[in-house]
């Protein structure tokens, strides 16, 4: 199903488009179309300043901090547009989740700080809430920030955060007081990844790509004015933000890019006179991805374009997380399973098969498992779900 729109939207759903295919460099596009990991240096910040200079930069938000002013229609059109032309996804960090929260709980000195870099997209940031021993349980955590004059002082260590390496600045959350419950006691810092004692060890992926990272904080003096929000009250600014990324996480646009791709990649495989695009018991499989990616999608617009819009999700966005990240899932597994023999490519990117690059597909169907266990497992959605919608 598709909405119909008015034409001044379908005006600027072809604006998107004429705009990308003239300016989304020819090398993002090929890594992006063949399911390659694309990292936020070089080719998601090339592709950033691009859409910076059409004034797309960071179009979600209010006009004031240099958003573009669009209708949730526009907005819609815009994410899907880029998304089925093979552009890679917005710089997440700083732009998708940060941002807001600084535009929510900031104060205006930080908002004119920090904001004007990330519109730019010149500075890069990265995410620090998960520990070794507090992932989907976020408030166990024990990395320890302690208030000295005009300084915290962190000491502990964050896991699994991606593009730390690559990072100029770190959102986290920081155990202020341990007094209470443990939900309390949490502080929101923003910390400079070039402050004497951190320390950033790489963690290989399972398919051997380095994106994730451990840092270590010996003694890391932060300024209080990079404190977001009050001591003690971070867990309210964490869920603000974490409604954010869910929300993002169900990618019904990039999925259904990615099923284009997976029906391309059908039709190249031979076998005997007909192609795997012939073959009944795998397309069924893959009608099966598509009818509940299209259910999907029909549940996005209504939230999206129902009563209250974006604004009023709760529950609605853990929902859409579970089954966006169960539907790209099975995408990319099914992918995986048609390049058959070639699948192997996931060790030897040399090797050459019915896709370009089968490494590429391999790699990213071992990558994207990580989707229904990062923003809150879907374990603990489903739990916010059948205690916010359900009463159990």
């Amino acid at each position: 199903m598709d909405m119909k729109f008015d034409a001044q939207a379908e005006d600027f759903r072809a604006e998107v488009r004429s705009f990308v295919e003239s300016n989304l460099p020819d090398d993002i596009r090929a890594k992006v179309s063949e399911e390659e990991m694309i990292l936020p240096q070089d080719m998601m910040q090339r592709w950033h300043h691009a859409l910076y200079k059409q004034g797309w930069g960071c179009p979600s938000w209010p006009v004031e901090h240099g958003g573009a002013g669009w209708s949730d229609e526009q907005h819609y059109l815009f994410e899907r547009e880029i998304a089925l032309a093979d552009a890679p996804r917005p710089i997440p960090y700083g732009v998708v989740m940060l941002a807001p929260c600084l535009m929510e709980y900031g104060s205006k000195v930080q908002q004119e700080k920090f904001l004007p870099g990330i519109l730019t997209g010149d500075q890069l940031w990265c995410q620090g809430f998960s520990e070794p021993n507090a992932g989907s349980d976020l408030a166990s955590l024990k990395c320890k920030a302690e208030l000295e004059g005009n300084h915290y002082v962190i000491n502990g260590s964050k896991t699994w955060t991606s593009d730390a390496h690559v990072a100029d600045w770190m959102f986290g959350l920081f155990r202020t007081d341990s007094s209470g419950r443990k939900q309390q006691g949490i502080t929101f810092l923003m910390i400079d990844m070039k402050s004497e004692g951190v320390t950033i060890s790489p963690l290989e992926n399972f398919e051997g790509t380095h994106e994730v990272n451990q840092v270590f904080f010996d003694n890391v003096r932060v300024p209080v004015d990079n404190r977001v929000g009050e001591e003690n009250e971070g867990w309210g600014v964490a869920k603000y933000l974490l409604g954010l990324e869910r929300f993002g996480t169900a990618e019904v646009g990039r999925s259904l890019a990615s099923l284009g791709r997976l029906k391309k990649l059908a039709k190249s495989i031979k076998i005997g006179t007909k192609t795997l695009l012939d073959d009944m018991d795998f397309m069924n499989e893959v009608a099966q991805a598509e009818i509940a990616l299209r259910a999907l999608e029909v549940t996005e617009q209504r939230f999206l374009f129902g009563p209250g819009g974006s604004e009023s999700m709760g529950a609605e966005a853990s929902m859409l997380k579970v089954r966006g990240t169960e539907i790209q899932q099975d995408i990319l597994e099914l992918a995986h399973q048609a390049l058959g023999y070639h699948a192997h490519a996931e060790i030897d990117e040399t090797a050459t098969g019915p896709a370009h690059n089968p490494a590429a597909i391999a790699k990213a169907h071992y990558n994207f498992r990580k989707t229904s266990i990062y923003a809150g497992s879907n374990e603990i959605q489903k739990t916010i779900i059948a205690k916010a919608v359900l009463g159990l």
